[in-house]
């Protein structure tokens, strides 16, 4: 490590435990347990695995912030989660430490990783400790901030019984939809999401809203609203609709009461952010709102991200980053050559080895091949941006129905998401978006579904990534190859897993990859292309 660096250890345990390393106020590295463990969401310890990752660290002199949780103080919680309070003392004596609140620190992500100098920030998911205005610890489900500058302001704090958006769909998920909630699967929350757009009516909506403002007798409505989806199978999409609904109303309320007449961005953040859904109908309710901000890892995955950003940026006052340091998703570890021939060479009696370019591969992928991509660092977050992707013709009638039965193993109405040169996000979407992490859920243009049916949603929609080259410069000029050789500037990009995690390491993705009906493992770093024996 060079001198006269400020490092910052970011982490956070518990579940979606990581950590992040922090360099002059930009993410150089940043893990979640879940990527090494392969199980999705595990609990764990944030500072035990910054340790065990980066063992030639342990002697610097670092600053270290931790998101608390808990019971909001500071250093009880910190040495619960690590379990050995000389270990802990021994690594914070001689260097500066920090507790940050739960919602302060997915504000912090949010706020210090977009390009916005003003931002109304809010915060929202199934709960956390955060310090109140009488300088209480409070859980929470719902919080408000403002960032000017570089610096984040409170502006309310709403005790969880207050509004409580998270813990509802937290509560709905298993009882009413049968899906997994947690570890080891990961939260489904996104299955009901697709779901809602299969829906004919918003079933049990007033039940759901009125939940969020009291969740004490949100449980006595189960038995009623299990036994209407029993009733017929196309109930359940009816009640997705209802909770979807009912989260985009309350969303809509929120802003409402705290958007200002100047305001032209906000920052949205939390586990409930990543209803992509909601997110894209922001600018439409409020056409005063040009930009909409999702962060990368908006989840508590996060939060070792946020803290530190929070300790860089507004304790020691240092300036936000410049659009030339402009916060980068690609924060895994970069493996090289060799590791990656040492892995192909574990499998070399169920595996074919060439050398291919990109335009080879794009005529692979015109003959309605489907490929997956391991390219230098992955992507931190659950969103796969073109380093750990599977990628597949749009213009396939088959193409989605394929890959959900043959590759992804999930229920047959999930979509896939469409990878688009952000340039021509105009011309096939109903309104011109910047959504680098698929953060948001815009219509496509009726004249254009027809022409990439694989990743037009039932309801004529599409999670859409936006691709430019500053973020991802291989993907981008490999997207506009595609564009030249099929005439459309839009590939499928879904992420490259089977019901874990997305794949971390060579040896994940070559797993990954024969365990699936993938066609090709495409390594463009090195231009190397594997087929199965």
């Amino acid at each position: 490590m060079e001198k006269n660096k400020n490092i910052i250890i970011g982490f956070h345990s518990g579940h979606d435990c990581s950590y992040c390393i922090l360099e002059n106020g930009v993410p150089i590295i940043h893990e979640e347990l879940e990527r090494i463990t392969r199980l999705k969401e595990g609990n764990g310890d944030g500072l035990k695995l910054f340790l065990d990752r980066n063992p030639n660290l342990k002697e610097e002199n670092l600053t270290y912030s931790h998101c608390f949780h808990c019971d909001g103080k500071s250093k009880s919680s910190a040495v619960r989660s690590l379990g050995d309070e000389n270990l802990f003392d021994n690594m914070v004596k001689n260097n500066d430490y920090y507790e940050v609140g739960h919602h302060l620190s997915h504000a912090a992500h949010a706020y210090y990783s977009s390009r916005f100098n003003n931002s109304l920030i809010i915060s929202l998911d199934s709960g956390g400790w955060d310090i109140n205005s009488q300088n209480d610890p409070q859980v929470s489900s719902v919080a408000i901030y403002r960032g000017k500058d570089n610096k984040i302001s409170p502006t309310a704090l709403y005790p969880i019984h207050q509004l409580c958006v998270g813990p509802v769909w937290h509560e709905s998920l298993e009882p009413l939809f049968g899906l997994s909630s947690g570890p080891p699967k990961g939260n489904q929350a996104g299955t009901i999401m697709a779901m809602a757009a299969i829906g004919k009516e918003s079933a049990f909506e007033e039940i759901f809203y009125n939940s969020f403002l009291n969740i004490d007798n949100f449980k006595s409505y189960h038995p009623e609203i299990i036994e209407y989806i029993n009733q017929h199978e196309d109930n359940k999409y009816n009640v997705a609709k209802g909770i979807q609904k009912a989260t985009e109303s309350i969303i809509k309320e929120i802003i409402k009461i705290y958007i200002k007449p100047e305001d032209k961005t906000i920052c949205f953040t939390g586990g409930v952010s990543l209803n992509s859904v909601c997110m894209g109908k922001i600018s439409e309710w409020f056409p005063q709102i040009e930009e909409v901000f999702i962060p990368i890892v908006p989840y508590d995955g996060g939060l070792s991200i946020g803290s530190a950003q929070y300790v860089y940026h507004h304790i020691q006052n240092n300036p936000k980053l410049s659009n030339d340091n402009y916060f980068k998703p690609y924060l895994g570890i970069n493996y090289n050559k060799e590791i990656v021939n040492n892995a192909i060479e574990e499998f070399k009696d169920k595996v074919i080895v060439s050398k291919k370019n990109d335009d080879e591969v794009i005529k692979l992928l015109s003959n309605n091949n489907i490929v997956s991509i391991f390219n230098e660092k992955s992507e931190s977050g659950r969103r796969a941006l073109g380093n750990r992707s599977i990628l597949a013709d749009p213009r396939s009638n088959d193409m989605k129905d394929l890959i959900n039965e043959k590759v992804k193993h999930r229920q047959w109405f999930r979509p896939f998401a469409p990878s688009i040169l952000k340039e021509e996000v105009s011309n096939w979407f109903e309104y011109e978006v910047d959504s680098p992490y698929m953060g948001v859920v815009v219509p496509f243009k009726k004249e254009k579904r027809n022409k990439v049916p694989a990743v037009v949603h039932l309801d004529g929609t599409g999670r859409l990534q936006t691709v430019s080259e500053d973020i991802n410069k291989w993907y981008y000029n490999f997207l506009k190859l595609w564009y030249k050789e099929s005439g459309v500037p839009i590939l499928l990009n879904t992420s490259f897993n089977d019901r874990e995690p997305i794949v971390e390491t060579p040896i994940d993705a070559i797993k990954c990859y024969l365990g699936t009906n993938i066609d090709y493992l495409y390594f463009p770093e090195h231009n190397i292309l594997i087929n199965k024996k």
